[in-house]
């Protein structure tokens, strides 16, 4: 395990680890073992990865080209912070158990429930219309004009309201002429049916005072028609961004007629895709005392959230094109700050693009780059804790699971 603090032996803030030289070994030896500070609130966690992967198209724009920006003066790959984060939300969920909401304009998944419970599905759908509507979010035809983003223990909150008011909501059958009110008025702040529904509106009203999902409490929440849902994210993603110069290729592809006769020469199909490759650098940064508020407290389930951000970010990808280019390319470098005073993206260490080439490798340049800039910042911002840092290298020192226990054993104490 790679560990470094800003501090000196004695205690007092100093210049950082000077990092790996260009053979990949650190300069000077570094303790195995974390000693971690008691960290209780206020704590910013920052993420550093540098990830390079194969010929891909992971994250398109509207034209269905990779997505990429200009940085240093030419031209980068780009993967956006949406991609990751979704990609982060899922594996956060599907691999590591991390309670997590969902994103849908289905009418919030509210008629299941009511199903489940007894009612039947004409009834379910046509109550939670009405609510929906008498709550001012805005439908069209059976979906909501948004998307709702919604715990599932608001879902069950949601679903218990309608039940409370379901005598007091319209009849499914007069509530489907009742709910084309909203789409009449456009896609503005919603309105209301008439119908009165006080549990309901009440339910509306709390859904942003208890939050038990870990991603919208990572990502925060923002609804314009029910301002009371939003919810103040509790991390920061960076676009992902290439250290170097990139310029997309172009796939031309074509498809065979397998029952195609012996006499037609063509292609059954033919197309293009366009493609890259590139090293990419990601930051993040975790607010924890945030975290914990939209969290109501519940530090036990911040801590969690924290570590399963930190891993799902060092394993999950974007699903794009995977079919067929699998660019399923771990990280290279791994770093972790927990508890600088200043949060610090290293992005500007590839303002100047890094060297590409015969023989040179993009991976240990960027690696080069970023731990050098990191030094030189520390070393100008000196009279600030820039925490403690932890990091692993593919081919070099440290591990995974070195780190995130090291990242648990910080945040312990957590409140």
């Amino acid at each position: 395990m790679t560990c470094s603090t800003g501090r000196t032996l004695s205690g007092a803030t100093g210049p950082a680890w000077p990092g790996p030289t260009t053979t990949g070994a650190w300069t000077t030896p570094r303790p195995t073992t974390p000693t971690p500070r008691g960290r209780t609130t206020n704590v910013n966690i920052e993420l550093h990865i540098l990830q390079n992967f194969a010929p891909s198209c992971l994250n398109r724009d509207d034209t269905n080209t990779p997505k990429s920006c200009f940085f240093g003066g030419v031209p980068r790959a780009r993967i956006s912070s949406q991609c990751f984060k979704r990609a982060i939300r899922l594996h956060m969920r599907d691999a590591l158990s991390i309670p997590t909401g969902v994103r849908t304009r289905q009418l919030a998944g509210i008629p299941q429930v009511l199903v489940a419970q007894g009612f039947s599905l004409d009834d379910a759908v046509g109550r939670t219309k009405q609510a929906l509507t008498a709550a001012g979010v805005g439908l069209d035809a059976d979906r909501t004009l948004v998307g709702l983003y919604l715990a599932a223990d608001e879902v069950e909150r949601l679903a218990a309201a309608i039940v409370t008011d379901w005598d007091a909501l319209v009849p499914p059958e007069e509530a489907e002429g009742a709910a084309e009110a909203p789409k009449a008025r456009g896609r503005g702040k919603g309105a209301k049916s008439g119908v009165e529904a006080p549990a309901v509106v009440e339910a509306f009203k709390n859904l942003g005072n208890k939050i038990g999902s870990a991603d919208i409490a990572l990502y925060g929440r923002m609804m314009a028609e029910t301002t009371n849902m939003n919810v103040d994210a509790a991390c920061q993603v960076a676009q992902a961004i290439s250290t170097h110069r990139v310029d997309n290729e172009e796939d031309f592809f074509t498809a065979v007629d397998d029952l195609q006769p012996a006499e037609d020469t063509g292609a059954g199909m033919m197309g293009h895709q366009e493609f890259n490759s590139a090293c990419f650098y990601r930051y993040a940064l975790v607010e924890t005392s945030q975290l914990v508020s939209n969290l109501n407290g519940d530090t036990e389930l911040a801590r969690r959230t924290i570590s399963a951000f930190v891993r799902a970010s060092i394993e999950a990808r974007p699903s794009a094109k995977q079919n067929s280019h699998a660019a399923q390319n771990p990280p290279s470098f791994v770093q972790v700050v927990v508890g600088a005073d200043l949060p610090m993206s290293l992005a500007n260490a590839f303002e100047t693009p890094v060297a590409t080439g015969y023989g040179a490798s993009l991976v240990q340049g960027s690696i080069d780059a970023l731990t050098s800039y990191q030094q030189a910042l520390r070393t100008a911002y000196d009279n600030i804790d820039h925490g403690d840092t932890y990091a692993f290298q593919v081919g070099g020192e440290g591990s995974q699971a070195a780190l995130l226990a090291a990242l648990e054993a910080e945040i312990k104490e957590l409140n």
